[in-house]
């Protein structure tokens, strides 16, 4: 069966976790539209228009009153996904970073049964110019989520992504920051979820490194240790049957 036809038996969703992002989410809402059947905005406590503007561009907007932090708002996404029958969720920001147009890459592994969970990896194509600071931090992360891992990627940073019903139901987060990301992937690797990393683009507005930028690298770094450890933990006890 040709990709198309299995794209019209299934229900496709895009979430998209938002902060402040008034200016860019419009946009991004538009040209998402064309790929998938239901678009849905987590508001994670934005103080500007971003809710009215996801509104009048159609989509279903689940609102934060206060800012809950990263984690939060991709826990909502699954559970919207899930409250509203995803066959496919698909994951991506709200600031401009991503290009909806790519969705039909991180789709396309799901569709033909390759995945039940696909990244889209900056570092896969020569094409994205991503900030030194950036990919050296990223680079580090990614390194240390890899290590001694059977299963390696080359984007563990990454927040475009896509996601298969059964990576939806059998993953249970409890991250509330940006280290869901990566306990999103140990818990897959651990559950035996197919992953998979097709090449996207990503657009970066001029930034300079900063003593925010520096801590926030570490303290994910920090929690890379601590979810490996806490899995290992939790399933050498399943093994032996004291979980």
């Amino acid at each position: 069966m040709c990709l198309m036809k299995q794209l019209k038996q299934l229900k496709i969703i895009a979430a998209i976790p938002c902060l402040n992002t008034e200016q860019f989410i419009g946009g991004v809402l538009r040209k998402a539209k064309k790929h998938v059947d239901q678009l849905i905005v987590i508001d994670d406590g934005s103080q500007d228009n971003t809710a009215e503007v996801a509104r009048a561009a159609e989509a279903l907007v689940i609102r934060h009153v206060i800012n809950k932090g990263y984690g939060e708002a991709i826990k909502s996404c699954f559970e919207a996904g899930k409250a509203n029958a995803a066959d496919v969720l698909v994951i991506l920001d709200g600031d401009g970073q991503h290009d909806p147009d790519e969705i039909s890459r991180l789709l396309a592994p799901i569709i033909q049964r390759e995945a039940d969970l696909t990244i889209g990896s900056r570092f896969l194509g020569n094409n994205v110019k991503i900030p030194h600071y950036r990919k050296f931090g990223i680079s580090v992360i990614t390194w240390l989520f890899n290590f001694g891992s059977k299963t390696k990627v080359s984007d563990s940073q990454s927040g475009f992504r896509a996601y298969s019903k059964k990576a939806l139901e059998s993953l249970l987060l409890s991250e509330r920051g940006m280290s869901i990301s990566i306990e999103i992937l140990e818990k897959a690797r651990r559950k035996g979820v197919v992953i998979k990393e097709v090449p996207i683009s990503c657009f970066y507005p001029p930034s300079s490194l900063n003593l925010k930028t520096i801590r926030h690298g570490l303290s994910v770094a920090f929690l890379v240790f601590k979810i490996r450890l806490k899995e290992s933990l939790f399933t050498k006890a399943k093994r032996n049957g004291r979980a």
